[in-house]
């Protein structure tokens, strides 16, 4: 079931991130727009469906990393400890999770197919909102997936900060495993935990 979530979780963070700079788009003509140019480039590349690290690895940061706030999301999800954090250990923990996730991708994109599409459900702000949830449903072969994005406005744009699939939120998630990992270890347990999972996922 987690590993079901996962995958819907970032197959669903690949549909709605993309290199363009989108300063002036409203958040949910923003997803709309990039959506497409995201799901067509997995569509046509089979190696990336397949799993390629190096073609996702380049995909991730010229799509999605322009589009997120991943400062945020990753002291969302490491909670208060973030505060304390030294700002080598705040890099370190950036790093490991961008690389985290990364490699989930390499697996979830392959949930994409050709059947896949993303309808974009009406948005509910005010104009002058600087912080809005934008709602999708990811429909495929499966069962429709409803999706949830967090956005914030900021000076070059609106940015993804967090995600819900399932009712559950992306942070809270990995601020639950994280957390454990505090208690036991502290920052430094955290990082060592990242790092060593994705020193395994490379060999995989």
């Amino acid at each position: 079931m987690f590993q079901r979530f996962v995958s819907t979780v970032i197959v669903a963070t690949a549909a709605f991130v993309g290199g363009q700079a989108q300063a002036q788009v409203a958040p949910d003509a923003l997803i709309k727009q990039v959506s497409g140019e995201v799901i067509d480039i997995v569509k046509s590349d089979k190696a990336m469906q397949g799993g390629d690290i190096a073609k996702v690895q380049a995909l991730v940061d010229a799509k999605v990393m322009p589009h997120v706030n991943f400062q945020r999301m990753t002291s969302a999800a490491v909670g208060r400890a973030w505060r304390t954090a030294t700002p080598e250990q705040q890099k370190r923990l950036q790093d490991e999770f961008k690389t985290l996730l990364i490699r989930t991708y390499a697996g979830a994109l392959s949930q994409v197919k050709e059947s896949t599409t993303v309808n974009i459900k009406p948005l509910r702000a005010a104009p002058e909102d600087t912080e809005v949830v934008v709602r999708t449903e990811i429909r495929g072969k499966s069962d429709p997936a409803q999706l949830d994005y967090r956005m914030e406005k900021a000076p070059a744009g609106w940015k993804i900060y967090d995600v819900n699939v399932l009712g559950i939120w992306l942070v809270d998630q990995y601020r639950n495993s994280f957390a454990q990992e505090i208690n036991t270890g502290g920052i430094d347990g955290l990082i060592t935990r990242l790092a060593d999972k994705n020193k395994a996922a490379s060999k995989g």
